[in-house]
């Protein structure tokens, strides 16, 4: 630790940090712009200047020098004061001079109330405006369906392009011109193409980018009633805060855990949410096509379980309670996962790998701070964006490492980029084909998935002889493990990732295979699996059947009924196995938020909450339970999550068990003592009684004011809010107005003076640093110690295409290959048309080019698909996107024809 003074008074902060993070992280209040916590120091804005002594004797005296705290290190005994008047009227000025051509639009701006500049401005003091001049004025640019631009509020911080560019990886937006005509945005209009470009909405300390969805749909940000969450878009968790007025979700944002998602969300989940808007929610019980009540409902599906052999169909999409309610009401024996056959061993073997196995499952942290990276299968970009990201941050810590031992500190932006310039560390990406790591991968490799499988097999040979070893490989692929076996063994933080987009459990076995090998050498390795949907871990804690299993239930036992639990049959598996299993069974009873291709067969059709109205768990894929809170009040009409309905079913079967479970607090403890994997109750967000000095914890500001307003065309008197019986927040305003002492029950950044994004701070150890009490959520699985590595043994066959053969291999997209997601309106505008991706040698072959028509036949489905041609994916495979509306909905590598279509 350092001591630092400030006015006077002495601080402890860590080393290595500067100035400005050390005052914030001390809890004193220093106004800035350009620095944030993720992006280290620039210098650009020049306003948190702050009076530097050289000594006591200096400071009393009064002798001191202005400097920027944000590039001044916080050395041992540093003094500094931030009230000195010269230092104050600095930072006024500064102010002053960057309100100059800001316009006067904060009532009617979308940052309005939770403003960094606002913040700021009052913080100084600078309350009136001098100026009475013409402003300067900008053209503002269309950026897409995700990004509003209004180019007049910049206050040239360069936050934006810096991360944009230079940590999200981005490249089509940059700033433009000089001196005060600074521009910041695309060469053209057009749709910004990061995934990570909704972050441009918290990282502007303007109005410059805000959110666009929840402009079409505008309401002040202190009228809002939230709630912390857990994205439900992919596998890896990220937390987040759901924003909810008048019965609709508005908007979400980034929740901060520093082990997660830190400060940033990916656009799938951030604009993903407004499917929750939209006219495809099931919202009403429905029995053979029958709007009814639903006691009528409950009634009508309890007597067809009564009086026939059931199976219960779970979800990877579902909570933790509901599949396990579920479980509970047909029997551990007829439960499936709910998940494709192979998802569903991928995911089963990645929790006994983790169980136990030597190896740590890895957070986004972990990556981010590894120093060598292999990617084993997975197009990361368009499966699991964030973790896309934290490889992004991984590849700059080695030149980084290098660069520090020049420029002496880490947090000095510039210097270090200066150092570095496009220098990446060791990362390696192995996929079919192109993905956007590529970018700063040091090598790829192309090939079939056993392909990519033997190549993982044989960089743990390379690094651990009792490896298996891998036979008749070409030698280039011989070389290439021997390369990144190097760059793993020199490593001191390696990470290898890997997932199941290819459903090809081989690869799976290799990438851990790699990381035991790693392991066995006394690395601090982590393993990370992207799994395909938020609770594929929790639904394999449920330990059930597959698919195929479950297909074969269904003939053995003379199943008639199904129960489907959030689940979308028809993704998981080929069109006409899912018209064989509907046709042997006489009943469907499914309880979904999400119409789909299964809802209009159900006999009976129970409506359930989405995610913004309901409150559950979900394990993600490195084995962290946590928990999602309900932001949408209750109302009359408004359906239950799905535990509630199967629990009124077991009541109205006389079952006991369901009568213990009055709240979401029961039914968690009854899910993680039931669960022999799990084996314990666990406690990821605190008990619905907590309280905070007898208080709830509101979910609304306390500016809050609209509750009349918000009813106003039904009736002036102001109802009585709900009562939550699940957890301890409030629907209101009412209830302890501090900082929640459990940070898994934060609905909002605020604290006295800040009311932006920025308040994050005040809720942490340090500015950038874990949150007080600790990062939300509890980890399931740890590594074992003493544990030898151990290795697969079956090895598969390299893929070998024969002339007019070719293999499937599914491509996922950001935008379209989740379901949820896909059915909010602005997302869709972004989803592609359908297509095959080919090599252009065997386009070429068919005597046919790019955008021809093609005949494919997967399986018994066959379509007629216009084609592209790529550079990088191998002959003989056949790259087919998933999910896409007129593509299929899953796809397993598997033997496909192609030829020319009828209407080439």
């Amino acid at each position: 630790m350092t001591t630092i003074y400030v006015d006077g008074i002495a601080y402890e902060v860590p080393e290595g940090r500067n100035l400005l993070q050390a005052v914030l992280s001390v809890g004193l209040n220093l106004e800035y712009f350009c620095w944030h916590p993720a992006l280290n120091s620039v210098g650009a804005c020049r306003q948190c200047a702050v009076m530097a002594y050289k000594d006591e004797e200096s400071e009393l005296a009064g002798r001191g020098k202005l400097v920027m705290a944000c590039m001044t290190p916080a050395t041992d005994g540093t003094r500094i004061s931030i009230k000195a008047l010269d230092a104050v009227a600095f930072r006024k000025s500064v102010i002053e001079w960057l309100m100059v051509n800001h316009p006067h639009d904060c009532p009617v701006c979308d940052e309005g109330g939770e403003c960094h500049l606002q913040d700021m401005t009052y913080m100084t003091g600078h309350t009136y405006r001098e100026y009475r001049f013409t402003k300067r004025t900008h053209r503002n640019q269309d950026l897409g369906p995700f990004i509003n631009h209004e180019m007049n509020r910049c206050i040239a911080c360069y936050r934006c392009v810096r991360f944009y560019r230079d940590f999200a990886g981005g490249d089509d937006l940059d700033v433009f011109g000089a001196h005060d005509h600074v521009y910041f945005g695309r060469r053209e209009d057009g749709v910004l193409q990061s995934e990570f470009a909704g972050n441009l909405v918290e990282v502007c300390p303007t109005g410059v980018f805000t959110d666009k969805t929840a402009k079409h749909n505008y309401t002040r940000k202190w009228d809002m009633i939230s709630a912390p969450s857990v994205c439900h878009h992919c596998s890896v968790g990220c937390n987040t805060i759901v924003n909810t007025r008048n019965g609709e979700t508005r908007r979400v944002i980034n929740r901060y855990n520093r082990e997660v998602n830190g400060y940033f969300l990916c656009d799938r989940g951030r604009f993903g949410y407004d499917f929750m808007n939209s006219g495809r929610l099931v919202r009403e019980a429905r029995v053979e096509g029958r709007v009814v009540s639903s006691e009528e409902g409950v009634a009508r599906a309890a007597e067809l379980i009564e009086r026939g052999r059931v199976l219960g169909i779970g979800s990877p999409r579902a909570s933790l309670e509901g599949n396990f309610a579920v479980r509970q009401l047909v029997g551990p024996e007829n439960f499936c996962s709910g998940m494709d056959q192979t998802e569903h061993v991928i995911a089963s073997r990645v929790l006994e790998i983790f169980r136990h196995g030597p190896v740590r499952a890895a957070s986004l942290h972990d990556i981010e701070q590894s120093d060598s990276v292999l990617v084993l299968g997975e197009d990361l970009t368009n499966t699991a964006p964030m973790m896309d990201y934290a490889v992004r941050q991984a590849a700059r810590n080695q030149p980084i490492r290098e660069a520090v031992k020049t420029v002496g500190v880490v947090w000095l932006e510039n210097a270090i980029r200066e150092q570095i310039q496009d220098q990446t560390g060791p990362v390696f990406v192995a996929t079919p084909a192109f993905c956007k790591l590529d970018a700063i991968a040091r090598q790829t490799f192309r090939g079939a998935p056993d392909e990519i499988a033997l190549l993982g097999f044989a960089v743990a040979h390379e690094l651990d002889p009792k490896a298996p070893h891998v036979k008749g490989l070409p030698e280039s692929m011989q070389k290439l493990a021997a390369s990144i076996a190097q760059d793993l063994r020199e490593a001191e933080r390696p990470a290898v990732i890997t997932g199941s987009s290819l459903r090809t459990p081989a690869i799976v076995e290799a990438a851990a295979s790699v990381a035991n090998a790693l392991q066995g050498l006394g690395r601090s390795v982590g393993l990370a699996v992207a799994l395909s949907e938020c609770n594929s871990l929790g639904a394999a804690f449920c330990d059930g059947m597959g698919w195929d299993e479950a297909v074969k239930a269904v003939e053995e036992k003379g199943i008639d009924t199904l129960v489907v639990l959030e689940n979308g049959l028809f993704r998981r598996a080929d069109t006409l196995s899912v018209e064989q299993l509907l046709a042997k069974t006489a009943h469907l009873i499914v309880l979904d938020h999400l119409e789909s291709a299964t809802t209009p067969r159900a006999s009976i059709l129970l409506p359930v909450a989405p995610y913004a109205a309901a409150g559950g768990t979900l394990i993600n894929s490195e084995g962290r339970a946590q928990r999602f809170f309900q932001a949408l009040p209750p109302q009359e009409t408004s359906p239950p999550e799905s535990w509630r309905w199967v629990r009124d079913i077991m009541e109205r079967l006389g079952r006991e068990e369901a009568g213990r479970w009055h709240n979401l607090d029961d039914i968690n403890r009854a899910a993680c003592t039931g669960l022999t994997k799990i084996g314990s109750a666990i406690e990821p967000a605190p008990e619905a009684t907590y309280r905070v000095v007898h208080q709830r914890i509101p979910r609304a500001p306390h500016r809050y004011s609209g509750r009349t307003a918000e009813m106003a065309d039904r009736t002036v008197h102001e109802a009585k809010p709900p009562v939550d019986v699940d957890t301890p927040l409030a629907f209101s305003m009412e209830g302890y107005q501090g900082r929640p002492p459990s940070p898994a029950l934060i609905p909002f950044f605020w604290s006295p003076g800040w009311n932006s994004v920025q308040a994050t701070t005040k809720y942490q150890q340090e500015a950038g640093g874990h949150l007080r009490g600790g990062d939300p959520g509890v980890r399931l699985l740890k590594p074992k110690q003493g544990v030898r590595p151990a290795y697969a043994s079956e090895i598969p066959v390299t893929h070998t295409p024969k002339a007019g053969e070719w293999l499937a291999v599914p491509l996922y997209h950001i935008y379209g290959s989740e379901p949820m997601s896909a059915a909010s309106p602005p997302v869709a505008t972004l989803v592609p048309e359908p297509y095959v991706l080919m090599n252009a040698d065997d386009v070429g072959g068919m005597q046919a080019e790019a955008g021809a028509i093609v005949r494919v036949k997967l399986g018994d489905e066959e379509r007629e698909l216009p084609v592209v041609m790529s550079p990088s994916l191998p002959r003989g495979l056949v790259g087919i996107p998933v999910g896409i509306a007129g593509s299929w909905a899953l796809v397993v590598p598997q033997k496909v024809t192609v030829a020319p279509g009828e209407t080439a």
